[in-house]
């Protein structure tokens, strides 16, 4: 969601915020702003839509001063305006925030009692008028922020300038993530690390609860429960910082064309050079203990989540259940001590799934989270992490994250069907092998770039297009409406293959393709048989098959694309690039902002 980035430097801070900020437009924003304190006083400069407009105000009427804030941000309270775009400033304070305020009506009239009135539609205003009033009874700045902090209920990370204070900045951190960055008689604040790479490789990433005091040359932590907190400072990794294009003119299509790389490192990691046995770190886990499985998730990360429940039940004969986690909780589901629940999210930091999670504490006999970023709060709260390797995702539409995602499911399942007995060791070894087969499919699908440029331009003329599948290519049917939906805004809806005649069937006609992923498997016969239904009511397939699936399927295609040959087990994880590239291309004929859809964000960190 919102961006947030602070400096205490050696040079102009305003440069250096927006070129942390510009860091941070993949997490999706509708405004943003910064301000400085220089020679006692407060500064700040805002604009609605993009930093470039941002730019353009500060090259007209620039700041000056070496202490900053800067913000990014996503509307929830209020409609993006200059009025409401942070940071929010009550005379002697000045405040930026990610996360959402939930009792700021009831702050807000308490503050009125006092005579302090809003000026915006926010309910990040309420922090700034809260800490001034605190100011004016005679605290300090680090006592008014601690007891603001202290009357807040919601989700937030926090960062507090003062006007008074060139050497100092606040921080507070509960349920949005908030990292601390060291320099050289500098100090940073970032939403996370890739807001700070280009200033540092040395990070402290906040605990749920602290609060921080920071100078040029000092940091004190504060946790929960107020005492006192060494946090450890962490080199990160220089992929963590990687933020360009590499010549591609998209991230999404970097990050597409990343996924035979990505892919490979994370089959090295996990299953070695040979064989099919799956290591994995610490204690690791034995599938024996479980009777069954619970995966929650959002998103694409939730479908890679109702992928894998397909091979977890077929390959390896464990109930799965598989939840959005924006339900998960308000369900109250009964969590034996035998399940084991699993968690996805690519940011680590989802405001769903972590409030899932917390939910299966001392419920559930394990918790394991699979995670792109080492240190987010969803890896520290689980008792085992596993990481998917994949890299900094700037995209707002997962791309490799999500088969990272599937290469880490579908290896715990061979796992688990290794230690629970359901496959024999050849099955595995073979399943392993045509996993290992994936880079260099991925590439000969990559290699196909005009045939989906083709489709995609007649797909771009629609309203209204569905998605087919069949078994494990039901969930990869819903990936592609969501990628196409997210992306080129053209109405998508996925179905199982076998259930067009309960009712979808009625929406055919010639206007409305319909895409069907079904590779020449066990189910393709079922499959080719929803094909010709659709044809027989004018409907126009694209149909995405093997070379022997649209020999089958005969002349009356409206287009098909080949795919490789691949075993059927793994077939989702290759599957996955096509219903990306059409996503990608279709977005691209109709001319919409593919790395920043409106209206989302790529890290959702509210409920």
């Amino acid at each position: 969601m919102c961006g947030i980035v602070g400096v205490l430097g050696s040079h102009e801070a305003a440069p250096i915020l927006v070129d942390a900020l510009k860091r941070l437009e993949y997490r999706g924003y509708d405004s943003a702003g910064i301000a400085t304190a220089h020679n006692g006083a407060l500064s700040r400069r805002r604009a609605v839509g993009k930093l470039a407009e941002l730019s353009d105000v500060l090259v007209h009427d620039p700041l000056v001063g070496k202490a900053g804030i800067g913000h990014t941000r996503w509307a929830t309270h209020g409609e993006p305006s200059v009025k409401n775009a942070h940071p929010h400033q009550k005379e002697q304070v000045a405040v930026v925030h990610n996360g959402i305020i939930e009792n700021f009506r009831e702050l807000r009239e308490e503050l009125a009692n006092h005579g302090l009135h809003p000026e915006t539609d926010t309910d990040t205003e309420t922090v700034a008028m809260l800490a001034h009033h605190m100011l004016t009874n005679g605290m300090t700045p680090i006592d008014a922020a601690r007891e603001t902090v202290s009357k807040l209920e919601g989700a937030f990370a926090l960062c507090f300038l003062f006007q008074s204070e060139e050497d100092l900045l606040i921080v507070a951190r509960k349920g949005s993530p908030l990292a601390i960055g060291y320099g050289e008689n500098e100090m940073f604040v970032g939403s996370d690390a890739i807001a700070l790479a280009p200033m540092t490789n040395r990070i402290t990433y906040l605990d749920e609860g602290d609060f921080a005091v920071i100078t040029r040359n000092s940091v004190q932590i504060w946790d929960a429960q107020g005492a006192l907190a060494n946090r450890e400072v962490r080199t990160i990794r220089g992929e963590a910082g990687r933020y360009d294009k590499d010549g591609y003119q998209h991230f999404m299509a970097k990050e597409i064309h990343e996924q035979p790389s990505v892919i490979s490192k994370a089959i090295k990691h996990y299953l070695g050079a040979g064989g099919h046995s799956v290591t994995l770190p610490g204690e690791g886990l034995d599938f024996t203990q479980f009777d069954r499985i619970t995966m929650v998730a959002c998103g694409t990360a939730y479908l890679a989540c109702f992928t894998a429940k397909y091979w977890f039940e077929q390959v390896a004969r464990i109930p799965v259940e598989v939840d959005i986690a924006s339900e998960f909780r308000y369900r109250e589901p009964p969590i034996s001590d035998r399940t084991l629940a699993i968690f996805v999210s690519q940011s680590g930091e989802t405001a769903d799934t972590l409030a899932a999670l917390r939910y299966c504490q001392g419920k559930a006999a394990k918790i394991l989270s699979i995670v792109n970023v080492d240190e987010s709060s969803i890896a520290r709260e689980s008792d085992l992490a596993l990481p998917i390797l994949a890299g900094a995702e700037i995209g707002v539409a997962s791309t490799k994250a999500f088969t990272c995602q599937l290469t880490l499911l579908l290896s715990l399942a061979i796992k688990a069907a290794t230690e629970r007995g359901t496959k024999s060791e050849a099955e595995c070894e073979l399943i392993v092998h045509h996993m290992r087969s994936l880079p260099a499919l991925i590439n000969r699908a990559l290699d196909q770039k005009d045939q989906f440029e083709r489709a995609a331009h007649k797909l771009a003329q629609a309203r209204d297009i569905l998605f087919l599948g069949r078994g494990a290519m039901y969930p990869l049917a819903h990936e592609g409406a969501l990628k196409l939906k997210e992306i080129s805004y053209i109405h998508a809806e996925a179905y199982a293959s076998g259930e067009l005649k309960h009712g979808p069937l009625a929406l055919i006609d010639d206007q409305v393709p319909v895409v069907v992923l079904a590779p020449k498997d066990s189910l393709y016969d079922k499959s080719i048989s929803n094909v010709q239904e659709v044809m027989a009511r004018k409907g126009r397939v694209l149909l995405l098959s093997n070379g022997a699936g649209l020999q089958d399927a005969g002349d009356d295609i409206w287009v098909g694309i080949e795919m490789p040959d691949i075993h059927e087990v793994v077939a989702p994880i290759l599957y996955a690039v096509p219903a990306q590239l059409l996503a990608y291309y279709t977005a691209l004929a109709k001319g919409t902002d593919v790395d920043q859809p409106r209206n989302l964000a790529k890290s959702v960190t509210v409920e």
